[in-house]
């Protein structure tokens, strides 16, 4: 169980696959229509497409020769969130702290 736990943070410990996620999260899109959103390259952004998907963040359907993908966990995005809400937070502490070191 630690071991599937700690795949799927691997998974979310690169930008751009957060991008991806965020990219994804109002819904269902093709691996073209992720890589224009993310004005990337097409090879980079289906490794990362690959990579959340084997960590089971992601899931995928093949329309036609269209490959759709789409969040398979909504608890990552809320994760997502979490974490983010505590980034601010410590960045607002320590902005407070410099401010309170420069008076």
């Amino acid at each position: 169980m630690i071991g599937a736990v700690a795949h799927r943070f691997r998974a979310l410990s690169e930008p751009a696959r957060l991008r991806i996620l965020q990219t994804l999260e109002p819904g269902e899109l093709t691996v073209s229509q992720v890589v224009e959103a993310l004005r990337g390259n097409q090879p980079n952004v289906s490794r990362h497409l690959a990579a959340l998907y084997d960590a089971g963040l992601l899931k995928r359907r093949r329309e036609g020769n269209n490959i759709l993908y789409s969040i398979a966990d909504p608890m990552v995005l809320k994760l997502c969130d979490l974490v983010c809400s505590s980034a601010r937070a410590h960045a607002r502490q320590k902005l407070h702290a410099i401010a309170g070191e420069s008076r």
